[in-house]
């Protein structure tokens, strides 16, 4: 605490530097120290009365700000480069389906590179090889636009309530003879746009058959292969190298694309059944042979029996 006498000789205001400098300073001219009157600069005070009204208390320390402790110093991570490590080799994975479904061929759950809905799998455009693991429940799988250039049988194992499959647009040359057989529920199959030169036999549950765009030829396709496809519906075969009509073709057929192959000629029994010359065949409304090098008016007993003609040239 600074004593009362020292504050007071602080209020004393001191000369001016211009004094000191213009006159000069005579201590002996000083003012008296004891007859300084105290009323120019405030009030006086009493010392025992300010004492007995200004309780001094016992001032404690200041609190000490508790001092962080210096952070540790910083350790950059580095993370060691991968760039000399070989590559993991990409492997199909057929264990337990886990959280999101078995894993694939890129070591990834197959419900968390594709797209698992409501039964439905939609794997396009994910830069596929091969037909990864499916959940068992898959209804539908959608594989379109990947590289996967063949399809085995293993691929659709114990998917006994799949539908449907689509690969259109791979690069797919070859199909394990049996790869459909094992699925009694398939219904539908799309493999436009890819490379096939033979068809594997069918299971007769199948409604709708789409092998446009590809390479097959007649030795591709199975004697009276489709004859007993009594659901059969949609066939479309446009864009390939036949040069005759597969047959016998089911009762059930709606629709029969052949666009753009080699056909030169009908059989008579190739729509009809000869020699009933009264049977019809309604369901049968939409063949199409048109860019092939056929002329239908050469072959009229052909198609006598069809509701519609066929388009393509006369």
């Amino acid at each position: 605490m600074v004593p009362w006498t020292v504050a007071l000789v602080l209020l004393v205001p001191l000369p001016s530097l211009g004094d000191i400098e213009g006159d000069e300073y005579d201590l002996n001219n000083a003012p008296e120290w004891e007859n300084l009157d105290l009323n120019g600069y405030g009030e006086s005070y009493d010392y025992d009365d300010l004492h007995q009204e200004i309780e001094v208390g016992t001032v404690g320390p200041p609190e000490q700000q508790t001092s962080l402790a210096p952070p540790a110093a910083y350790e950059e991570e580095v993370t060691p480069s991968t760039s000399s490590l070989p590559p993991a080799p990409v492997t199909l994975d057929f264990k337990g389906p886990g959280l999101f479904g078995p894993d694939t061929g890129l070591g990834m759950p197959t419900c968390l590179l594709c797209v698992c809905l409501s039964g439905s799998v939609y794997c396009d455009d994910s830069d596929l090889k091969q037909v990864p693991p499916l959940p068992k429940d898959t209804t539908h799988f959608y594989g379109r636009f990947n590289q996967i250039q063949h399809v085995k049988t293993t691929d659709f194992i114990n998917l006994n309530k799949l539908r449907g499959i689509d690969l259109t647009g791979n690069q797919i040359s070859g199909l394990d003879e049996d790869v459909f057989h094992s699925l009694p529920q398939l219904e539908q199959v799309v493999l436009a746009d890819n490379l096939l030169q033979s068809l594997p036999r069918v299971p007769g549950t199948m409604r709708y058959l789409d092998i446009r765009n590809n390479q097959l030829t007649d030795a591709g396709v199975h004697p009276e292969g489709f004859k007993d496809l009594s659901q059969l519906e949609f066939l479309y075969l446009s864009n390939n190298h036949l040069s005759s009509i597969p047959t016998p073709l089911p009762e059930s057929l709606r629709v029969l694309h052949l666009q753009n192959n080699n056909i030169q000629s009908l059989q008579e029994d190739t729509f009809c059944r000869t020699p009933d010359r009264h049977y019809l065949r309604p369901n049968l409304e939409d063949i199409r042979l048109d860019g092939n090098p056929i002329r239908l008016s050469l072959f009229p007993s052909s198609y006598r029996c069809l509701l519609r003609l066929p388009v393509g040239s006369q």
